[in-house]
């Protein structure tokens, strides 16, 4: 199975959003199958916090830092930790970063992980097994720049309300069987790294999955992520805790709309960047 996009190892998941959490806590014991990625191997990130990293501007999310380069967009995505009698969520915490680039996007997500073994070699199994299996997607795995990776081709709601929010340029590349059917086909590329008592997801979409261009510039942010996994013992996949960094509470502005996912945003280039809360 070929989903088209051109790979090759050395050059290389809320459309809808990709939200690819690991299953329950494995044994911090359990041997891996296989040896996981070390981060920082070659003297290449991501790094850990302990490491000797090259120095750059970087958003610190606590115990993620993410570097900032020129046309980068960010949003935190909230997931609610109390609600209102009609389900309305009233407060959140931060459980996602998206970096958007061009038409791509790239979630991060960071979870703790055992002392003896990483993560991914399960974690991606069981994200195959899930996709295959409740999405009715299908899989394809390879080997990318940061080791073992997915490849998956889930079907995607074209509803009325989702073409209506496309631009004009985008809907009417769409084949009209698509519409029709009311579905089309969506490519979601999964990452990871195995860190030192910690783990890295990237999800990627959108042009980054076809465009060189586009992808090079989300894996330079990723190879310039720093992850912080702090001292506290924590069960491995329990997610390390993120934060609002000081230049989105900066930047001065607050709106709140109803009914879509708690999001903050940040483009640290633009004048007078805003913040969206939705709530």
């Amino acid at each position: 199975m070929v989903f088209g996009r051109r790979r090759r190892a050395d050059e290389p998941r809320k459309g809808a959003e990709a939200n690819a959490e690991p299953a329950e806590a494995a044994a911090e014991e359990a041997p891996a199958e296989e040896a996981p990625a070390e981060a920082g191997s070659e003297g290449r990130g991501p790094w850990d916090s302990e490491d000797s990293f090259p120095e750059m501007q970087r958003l610190d999310f606590g115990s993620l830092q993410v570097p900032v380069v020129e046309g980068l967009g960010f949003q935190v995505n909230f997931e609610p930790t109390r609600v209102d009698e009609q389900g309305n969520p009233l407060e959140g915490r931060p459980v996602a970063i998206l970096v958007q680039y061009g038409e791509s996007a790239m979630q991060l997500q960071a979870f703790a992980a055992p002392k003896r073994s990483g993560i991914w070699e399960e974690v991606r199994r069981e994200t195959a097994r899930d996709i295959q299996e409740e999405a009715k997607g299908q899989i394809q795995e390879g080997d990318g720049p940061f080791g073992p990776e997915l490849l998956a081709m889930v079907p995607a709601a074209l509803t009325e309300e989702v073409l209506a929010e496309m631009p004009q340029e985008v809907r009417e590349q769409i084949p009209a069987e698509f519409i029709e059917q009311g579905w089309a086909p969506q490519i979601i590329r999964f990452l990871g790294v195995d860190g030192p008592r910690w783990f890295l997801q990237a999800v990627v979409q959108g042009a980054a999955i076809e465009d060189e261009e586009q992808w090079q510039v989300l894996e330079d942010v990723l190879r310039g992520v720093v992850v912080h996994r702090g001292d506290a013992p924590m069960p491995p996949r329990e997610l390390l805790e993120l934060k609002i960094p000081k230049e989105f509470t900066e930047a001065g502005q607050t709106e709140q709309q109803e009914g879509e996912e708690s999001v903050e945003t940040f483009n640290p280039f633009e004048r007078g960047p805003e913040i969206t809360e939705v709530r």
